[in-house]
């Protein structure tokens, strides 16, 4: 085969990344090409599904830093999205993008041989920032594949092969942690997947306790319960108070690993730097991913307690797992940076402070349209608006992506729509947010008359 074209191809492809300035025939083709590369190379539905934008021209981003996300023609939008968590220190933050960039002049990835120990610093650090006595670190590159380690590592910790999961949980797409997932929307087509998984309902320790038992009694083993300290998918649902402790006392007395799925209400989200470390629980396995890499790199994993790491993971160091781009030199070098940037700006309080302000700003709204909100809830800046229709936040989301803001949760379902900005955001910023959504509902109201 010839890729002469190709080739001729990326270099103007290659030309825009270059380049400091775009002319506007350019941007045009751009927009043209990337509408008819995404139905033709990517998906189909993609641009339909995209429900916030899908009734206005496509719109490329490309560029972003702080709290904000500029489109191709600059265009200037307050990211409340923050990519489901990912962007707590904000878009490009300076600080940690300094860092991969001098990590580049050493070196990007590893030789799968000698020791890299950029990944030994990283792990002892997250052992420093992590409650109790949780020690031994594996890095991955998503938070399904985080969550995929968790579960191996149960089993082979515990001899257990059943698992307990909640309702409504989100885990990630790849098998295991689809199985694991509450939702039949992502279950159904997959489906016969783990079979070994009971559900139980989210909030309710009781539950737990009887799907543990009744198994014991018929002569099962459970490896693990796998929860979520703040349900993010299911629409930022914040179990009751006692409910992670009770959990942790129920697999102590069942001999069950407790996995807190913590990717994305960690690296400070939900005011701590961890939400079990809010509710004063240690679980014997804790993930962790979306904003770990500082917004900059992509990096996951997990840490375990010692016990958890047994003979046979020291005789087989590859038995858990042997991702090739697992813990790299350049994505821990962002993680490292991201972890020093949280605790010397104290971002799990900036998180804390703004979601407060936020939230006050998002109560007032549902005072003032008790006809279109349902209910306002969450922690930090991990937060939630739910409308008594999902045709009504559908139009309070385009709503606010006419008025230049982005939120989150108009995917499957806009009935719940999610509010996950970066912990840079600026007073002056969040109350632009709320004077945006309140014309949005404004005009909400008005167009389906409710």
């Amino acid at each position: 085969m010839k890729f002469e074209e190709t080739s001729r191809y990326l270099e103007r492809i290659l030309g825009y990344i270059h380049s400091n300035e775009i002319d506007s025939s350019d941007k045009e083709l751009m927009t043209k090409e990337t509408i008819h590369h995404f139905d033709n190379y990517v998906s189909p539905g993609w641009l339909k599904y995209r429900k916030s934008v899908s009734t206005n021209s496509a719109m490329l981003e490309w560029q972003d830093y702080d709290s904000s996300v500029e489109s191709l023609y600059g265009e200037e939008f307050i990211d409340c999205l923050g990519g489901f968590g990912i962007y707590t220190c904000g878009h490009r933050n300076k600080y940690i993008v300094d860092t991969v960039k001098a990590q580049l002049n050493h070196q990007a990835l590893h030789s799968q041989e000698l020791l890299d120990p950029l990944r030994g610093y990283l792990a002892k650090a997250v052992s420093e920032i992590t409650p109790g006595d949780l020690q031994y670190c594996f890095f991955t590159n998503g938070g399904a594949e985080a969550n995929e380690m968790a579960l191996k590592l149960a089993r082979v910790a515990t001899g257990g092969r059943w698992y307990i999961s909640t309702v409504n949980a989100f885990h990630g797409k790849s098998m295991g942690a689809v199985s694991m997932g509450g939702k039949g929307t992502y279950r159904t087509p997959y489906t016969p997947m783990v079979q070994q998984v009971v559900h139980v309902e989210y909030g309710n320790a009781e539950d737990a306790r009887k799907a543990i038992k009744n198994l014991i009694a018929v002569g099962e083993k459970v490896a693990a319960f796998i929860v979520e300290p703040v349900q993010g998918e299911a629409g930022i649902i914040i179990p009751p108070a006692g409910y992670l402790k009770e959990l942790r006392e129920i697999c102590d007395e069942y001999n069950v690993a407790l996995i807190f799925d913590e990717i994305q209400t960690g690296m400070g989200r939900t005011g701590h730097m961890w939400r079990c470390e809010g509710e004063g629980v240690v679980p014997d396995v804790l993930t962790f991913g979306k904003a770990f890499g500082g917004g900059v790199m992509p990096i996951t994993g997990l840490i375990c307690r010692p016990h958890m790491w047994t003979q046979d993971l020291i005789d087989n160091p590859w038995l858990l797992g042997s991702p090739t781009f697992g813990g790299n030199p350049v994505c821990c070098s962002a993680a490292l940076a991201t972890i020093k940037y949280m605790i010397d700006n104290d971002v799990p309080g900036e998180c804390a402070r703004k979601g407060e302000l936020f939230k006050v700003g998002l109560d007032a709204l549902k005072v003032k349209y008790t006809d279109l909100i349902d209910d306002v809830r969450g922690i930090g800046l991990m937060l939630a608006v739910e409308f008594k229709t999902s045709e009504i936040g559908y139009e309070v989301a385009k709503g606010m992506f006419a008025r230049k803001v982005i939120t989150a949760g108009t995917l499957v379902n806009a009935k719940c729509v999610r509010f996950e900005p970066a912990a840079v955001i600026t007073e002056e910023q969040i109350a632009q947010v709320i004077q945006h959504m309140d014309a949005a509902l404004a005009d909400t109201r008005l167009s389906l008359q409710v």
